[in-house]
C-alpha cells in the first residue's frame, strides 16, 4: 500500500465521486453521491476544491476529506465537512494519515480552530479525533414533526440571511451547516414585540409540492430570547408557515441540545432522527 494525496482541483471527478461513495458505502445515513448532488454540497456549504483532497493507492481513490474555512468570531475556523475511508482501507493506517495531512493544510491556512460533526454512534470515528485532539462541545438533533399550526400573530420582519450577521443578537457559535453562509438560498425572520424589541430570530429554507402547498420547513436556527412557550412557539410557526392549512413538516437541522427552543419541541411530540457530536479542536 502506498498512499499517495491529490487536491480535488488535480481529481478527475470519477475519482472524487467513487472516494466519496466508497468512504460512505456503509455509513449511518444515506450519503451516496452523483456529480450534481457533490458539487452542491461543495457549493452551499462553502467547501474549497484546494484545501479538500483524496488519498490514493497507486490509481485507486481510496479515501476523501473535504474542507472549508470561515472567519467565526475572529477567529479563522476550519470545518471538516466529510470524512470517508474505502472499508477495505480501515483499520490499516490510512485514517490517521488523512488526519495529519488535513491538520497540516489547517496549520498552512493559519486557522486557529478546527471543528467538525459525527454520528453519535460512530464510536470509532469519534475516538479517532479524540486521538487527534478533538473535543465534544455539544450534542445536535435533527428533529421531525407536524405541529398544530394556530393563528397566533407576531411582529416579523423577513430579511435575507445574509442580513443576519448585522445584528447583535446572531449566534455565529452554531455547527457549519447552520450558519447563514449554508443557507443563503433560504430565508431568515426576525421576531418583535409590540415595543420593537427582539424576540427571537429564525433561519429556514421552505419546500413547496407541485400543488403550490407549504409541505416542508428546515430550521437551520430557530432563537428566542423571551419565553419558551406555546404561544411563542406557534406564532413562528404560524409566521412561517404564512396560514398554509394542509399539515407542514418542520425539521430542525443539526440543533444543539442546549437550546430551550429544542428542549419545547422534544417535549411536545417532535421525533429525533438523527443526533450528532460536535467537536472542536483548538489549533
Amino acid at each position: 500500500m502506498r498512499i499517495t494525496f491529490k487536491k480535488l482541483t488535480e481529481c478527475t471527478i470519477q475519482d472524487a465521486i467513487m472516494a466519496w461513495n466508497k468512504g460512505f458505502e456503509d455509513y449511518f445515513v444515506k450519503m451516496e453521491m452523483t456529480p450534481e448532488l457533490f458539487f452542491n454540497r461543495l457549493e452551499n456549504e462553502g467547501l474549497s476544491l484546494t484545501h479538500s483532497f483524496v488519498a490514493f493507492d497507486q490509481e485507486e481513490p481510496v479515501a476523501i476529506v473535504l474542507n472549508g474555512f470561515r472567519v467565526i468570531k475572529g477567529k479563522k475556523t476550519a470545518w471538516n465537512g466529510g470524512t470517508g475511508i474505502a472499508v477495505n482501507y480501515r483499520g490499516k493506517g490510512v485514517s490517521r494519515l488523512i488526519m495529519e495531512e488535513a491538520l497540516k493544510i489547517y496549520s498552512e491556512e493559519g486557522s486557529e480552530v478546527a471543528t467538525l460533526e459525527a454520528i453519535k454512534e460512530n464510536e470509532r470515528a469519534i475516538r479517532l479525533y479524540e486521538r487527534f485532539g478533538y473535543q465534544i462541545t455539544d450534542s445536535l438533533v435533527y428533529l421531525s414533526g407536524f405541529p398544530e399550526v394556530k393563528e397566533i400573530s407576531i411582529l416579523a420582519k423577513s430579511i435575507r440571511p445574509e442580513q443576519l450577521s448585522a445584528f447583535p443578537f446572531y449566534n455565529e457559535n452554531v455547527a457549519w451547516q447552520c450558519q447563514w453562509q449554508s443557507v443563503k438560498s433560504g430565508e431568515a425572520q426576525i421576531y418583535f414585540d409590540k415595543d420593537r424589541n427582539p424576540l427571537g430570530y429564525s433561519l429556514f429554507k421552505r419546500v413547496w409540492n407541485q400543488e403550490g402547498q407549504l409541505e416542508k420547513v428546515f430550521l437551520f436556527q430557530f432563537e428566542l430570547f423571551c419565553e419558551v412557550t406555546e404561544e411563542s412557539i406557534q406564532a413562528v410557526f404560524a409566521s412561517i408557515s404564512e396560514g398554509e392549512r394542509n399539515p407542514v413538516c418542520f425539521i430542525t437541522i443539526n440543533a444543539s441540545l442546549s437550546n430551550p427552543v429544542i428542549q419545547y419541541l422534544m417535549d411536545h411530540g417532535f421525533k429525533k432522527t438523527t443526533e450528532q457530536v460536535q467537536m472542536v479542536k483548538k489549533l
